[in-house]
């Protein structure tokens, strides 16, 4: 159900005639109360897109009426004429809705630099709001761009529920990624609990997601809380369990990553801080060399010491252990078991990077760098 599985959340999915190549391309979900309290976190690119630029003026004071999503157009640089459109957006929903503009979220995904059809838009938001239901999975598919699939998760606390949707499949990178999430729950939290958990999910899932580097100008990260279910958890219960969803949503985007053939996690331990592990298991996600060796099959750990000694961590080199999909390759910064036990034809792959230094851990998920992804992002706007 994704998010309308919370009580209070009502959704819609229309075909408005974005896309080139037609199909669901707007999604409206609104918050029927009796709370209205939200939060979101944004791209820290400091090339915004028009609606990022709204958006984070609506969510200052942490009230959202609903949000309305399209593909087919980013949006992004597209002039005074772009800002005009998400604002009319926004008006439109709130016309339909009765609610204020100013409580009303807007999201865009797809090509940047150009300009997205106000009146195909604004048809498609009347239209939406006219079919408003039990329709969040709908509104799942009506999010994707170049997704071979919708993204949703779910799951049941104490009395209350969260449920959410995503959209992304490249330029997956920190700072968000190139991802729209929805989530939603009807526990009864203000918009500041909202807001302290979901800073803390972010930083532990959709942060530590980094497919190939690039990082987008339209990322967006919302949490909606409707009340409905009349149940105020533990901020340290609700947070453990929007961790599993945001996780759960990480994983799915990592899975779907344009062209990957492999699922990379990299679990780095024994770190002198977490900070320090989140810098080493990065350098290894952001190395094109580790990337196209893994896809070849290849457990060229070499490149993995050698990606992590750019790094600013505290470790010795020399005292570095490598692990790959079980087998330790590496022991104190030179070969252990040979190459050759390493199976590295499944799609998932764990590298494992004891620093041998202290006690933090931290885990970086990435994919390889195959032919398909080079083929895919030269021929995006074709």
């Amino acid at each position: 159900m994704s998010v309308t599985a919370a009580k209070g959340f009502d959704a819609a999915a229309v075909e408005a005639g974005l896309k080139a190549s037609g199909g669901l391309d707007l999604a409206l979900v609104v918050n029927r109360g009796p709370k209205q309290a939200g939060a979101a976190v944004f791209t820290s690119n400091r090339a915004k897109a028009n609606p990022i630029i709204w958006s984070q003026q609506v969510i200052k004071d942490g009230i959202v009426s609903a949000i309305v999503l399209n593909s087919g157009g980013a949006n992004c640089f597209t002039g005074v004429e772009g800002f005009h459109v998400t604002h009319a957006t926004a008006e439109g929903v709130a016309a339909a809705l009765n609610v204020s503009a100013s409580d009303v979220l807007v999201c865009s995904t797809g090509l940047i630099g150009e300009p997205l059809p106000l009146e195909l838009v604004l048809s498609g938001v009347k239209a939406a709001a006219e079919t408003l239901g039990d329709l969040g999975v709908a509104a799942s598919e009506a999010i994707m761009t170049t997704d071979s699939k919708p993204k949703r998760s779910v799951r049941t606390g104490e009395g209350y529920t969260i449920g959410g949707m995503a959209k992304g499949a490249g330029m997956l990178a920190p700072g968000l990624a190139t991802m729209l999430v929805v989530i939603t729950t009807d526990a009864d939290l203000t918009a500041l609990d909202l807001d302290t958990a979901l800073r803390t999910a972010t930083n532990l899932s959709f942060d530590r997601l980094d497919s190939d580097g690039c990082m987008s100008t339209n990322d967006q990260v919302t949490l909606l809380a409707s009340g409905a279910a009349g149940v105020t958890p533990t901020p340290h219960e609700f947070t453990a369990l929007l961790i599993e969803v945001c996780l759960d949503l990480a994983e799915q985007l990592q899975g779907d990553a344009e062209g990957a053939s492999h699922d990379i996690r990299i679990e780095v331990v024994n770190a002198a801080t977490e900070d320090d592990a989140v810098e080493v298991g990065r350098s290894v996600a952001r190395n094109n060399l580790f990337k196209a060796a893994v896809f070849g099959n290849d457990p060229n750990w070499g490149r993995v010491l050698a990606a992590i000694g750019t790094t600013d961590a505290v470790f010795d080199p020399y005292n570095v252990d490598v692990s790959m999909n079980g087998v330790r390759v590496c022991h104190a910064g030179a070969p252990d078991r040979p190459r050759t036990e390493v199976d590295l034809s499944p799609r998932a792959v764990h590298v494992l990077i004891d620093l041998n230094v202290g006690t933090a851990t931290a885990t970086i998920l990435t994919n390889d760098l195959t032919h398909d992804y080079v083929h895919e992002n030269s021929a995006y706007s074709s």
